[in-house]
């Protein structure tokens, strides 16, 4: 276990603006949040908030919010104490490991016992490339003769596997993992045939034997998978094979290099896309560091939005025949559906991005990338243009193709200014093009909404808001009082009241003492059980003289609790932009704080009131005796007074909320 002392530590060094960076562009905004969009939730404007001061994130688009921890936990769904150990190691915090016996490694769930798994087997396949004489002599060597520098097979953790049909599998079982996980790691294979022999162990073999390895990593730097190159000549034998689908490895999401890349992905604001594992390590060794690999897949949405958490820009490297990059295509639409901004490149015949980052400089491959990648309108007409010579009806088959493509962009000016330019390439009239575009979104719109719209008539809105009744539910009012202890629990106000000699006196109380005495008083609990543990642990510090402050709750065992107070510290605005740029002064709460915090109480108080007269009426419909049908209407008429005193003191506002 983590000592106490170590997981505070932990958490007090994690700073959220760094931890949620490595995830997500964060921009600096007016005031004391930061923005971004959030790796949740598809969103094409940001909605993501992080706030440094306070240490926490919040969403305002999918309500998804928390500290550093909650955010690793969520994003890359570790466990609490793979999270802590993240951290800790990111900000070079020691933890003494406890040595674990065989029964508590057994006890791990199965997406820990994977983890630990594919890390073995990434140091086992790195000593066999460096250390082992085969290793040395076949894989090594091929890296080599590909012009792989030692850094970067050191950058990349590539990797050897032996010859033999189960030295994997054999220096695993030895090294006390268990078979069953093995095999769901994906680096073991046990024949269906075998799995009711008594000696399994001795029939598993190993799924990458003889081939060269690229470790697969997600975003945070953990090994996920890998891909293996066979070095064999035999045309039967597949050229390269990839981990299967496993618990902690989805290849739809994944990225080959997007944890080495995403630092300079987001420094440079863009985002260069290959095909292969070594397209990616011959690039970044040629000095392009911000490259990732859709490692053989068809490019996926999950894929798209991964690399928008770093920035907008994408720009598509390209090898092979014309038939392979028109299949290629539905790609640039996904791309543009996300609202992302995409350039294509086409290397010369016979080229890709692995062979012509070795034929010419780092400088020259820079130059190369920067001036000879176009939009995808330039690159589709390009492409498809010759198809059309002297064939008017093929013209404008590409021309429709083209016009469908820009349908998707999402932004009105990015839409409007491709429609521009394909009409300038096209020689067709920009009017038509316009024409043609709104009658394919509104086809596309009909095809997402259906053709039924449901409508409420103006009459039917009326209809229902006579039906309107104030409501007996104080949700309202509870997490007022709620807010105002969280966020001024421990500061003072004066209270002025009158003593027994109806004499004025005036004494200095907090916020949190005036709430707790004035609800405990009256013996009222909150509704909502959370809002309660929070009004407690109030309670108990103002008897401790111990008042929380806001990090005992963004901290808080109660994942609950956490939630609740996150989402109330958490604005979607800044008040200092106000007063920055319209010069407007606006007046902080804190400055009437008094009023404010005696009228919440007293809403409440009414709300209560107003319950009690609601269930005291129903009891009136019903009764038959006469003596406690007197008792109700005293009742009843002394909480309308107590109703009607609160309301002549405060106002009928408290009422109706």
């Amino acid at each position: 276990m983590i000592s106490k002392e170590t997981i505070d530590l932990i958490i007090d060094t994690a700073r959220i603006e760094e931890v949620v960076g490595d995830y997500v562009t964060l921009k600096k905004k007016t005031g004391a949040y930061i923005l971004g969009l959030c790796p949740f939730h598809n969103e094409k404007s940001p909605s993501f908030t992080v706030t440094p001061s306070r240490g926490i994130y919040k969403c305002f688009g999918c309500g998804k919010a928390g500290n550093s921890i909650d955010f690793m936990m969520e994003l890359e769904k570790y466990s609490y104490p793979e999270t802590l150990r993240y951290l800790a190691k990111k900000y070079n915090i020691e933890i003494t490991e406890e040595v674990q016996s065989d029964e508590q490694i057994a006890e791990k769930n199965e997406r820990e016992s994977i983890f630990a798994v594919t890390a073995f087997a990434q140091k086992y396949f790195t000593e066999n490339l460096l250390q082992h004489e085969e290793g040395k002599a076949i894989g090594l060597s091929y890296f080599k003769e590909r012009g792989f520098r030692d850094d970067i097979v050191e950058k990349f953790q590539l990797g050897y596997s032996l010859e033999k049909r189960n030295a994997f599998t054999e220096a695993a079982l030895e090294a006390g993992f268990k078979l069953e996980f093995l095999v769901k790691a994906g680096l073991s294979i046990l024949p269906e045939k075998e799995q009711g022999n008594e000696h399994i162990e001795n029939k598993a073999f190993d799924r990458f034997s003889g081939r060269v390895l690229f470790p697969i990593h997600n975003t945070s730097g953990r090994v996920i998978a890998f891909g293996g190159r066979t070095l064999r000549s035999d045309k039967k034998v597949a050229k390269y094979i990839n981990s299967p689908e496993t618990e902690i490895y989805h290849k739809s999401n994944v990225l080959y290099g997007a944890f080495f890349a995403k630092r300079s992905i987001v420094e440079k604001d863009t985002c260069y896309l290959v095909e292969g594992y070594t397209d990616v390590t011959s690039m970044v060794q040629a000095g392009i560091d911000n490259v990732v690999a859709s490692s053989g897949t068809s490019l996926t949405i999950e894929q798209i939005r991964l690399i928008r958490r770093y920035t907008k820009n994408i720009t598509i490297l390209y090898d092979g025949d014309n038939a392979g990059i028109k299949a290629s295509f539905r790609g640039i639409d996904l791309v543009l559906e996300e609202g992302m901004n995409v350039k294509v490149l086409l290397f010369p015949d016979g080229d890709d991005p692995d062979s012509y980052s070795k034929k010419v400089s780092s400088e020259e491959l820079k130059s190369f990338l920067a001036t000879k990648a176009v939009d995808f309108i330039t690159f589709k007409t390009g492409l498809l243009v010759n198809e059309t010579q002297n064939n008017p009806i093929k013209k404008a088959e590409l021309i429709r193709n083209i016009v469908e493509t820009i349908a998707l962009i999402p932004d009105p000016i990015y839409r409007s200014v491709y429609v521009k330019e394909c009409s300038t390439i096209m020689a067709m009239n920009e009017q038509v093009l316009l024409s043609e575009l709104n009658k394919i979104r509104r086809q596309n719109s009909k095809k997402e909404t259906g053709t039924e719209q449901n409508f409420q008539t103006e009459e039917l809105l009326v209809e229902q808001f006579e039906k309107i009744e104030i409501s007996d539910d104080s949700e309202f009012q509870e997490r007022d009082i709620i807010r105002l202890l969280i966020q001024y629990g421990n500061d003072v106000f004066t209270l002025s009241y009158l003593d027994d000699n109806k004499k004025t006196v005036s004494n200095e109380v907090k916020v949190a003492e005036y709430i707790c005495h004035e609800l405990t008083d009256d013996k009222i609990e909150l509704e909502n059980a959370v809002y309660n543990i929070i009004l407690n642990e109030f309670v108990s510090g103002v008897e401790k003289e111990d008042i929380p402050y806001i990090p005992h709750f963004t901290k808080h065992s109660n994942a609950e609790v956490q939630k609740v107070v996150i989402d109330i510290i958490a604005l979607p605005y800044s008040l200092a932009k106000w007063e920055e740029k319209k010069k407007i002064v606006v007046p902080k709460e804190i400055s009437s704080i008094a009023d404010d915090v005696k009228k919440s109480v007293l809403s409440l108080k009414l709300k209560r009131i107003h319950k009690m007269s609601s269930e005291n009426q129903k009891k009136l419909q019903d009764v038959n005796d006469d003596q406690q049908l007197i008792e109700l209407l005293e009742h009843e008429m002394k909480l309308q007074k107590i109703k009607m005193e609160f309301a002549a003191k405060y106002g009928t506002a408290a009422i109706i909320k």
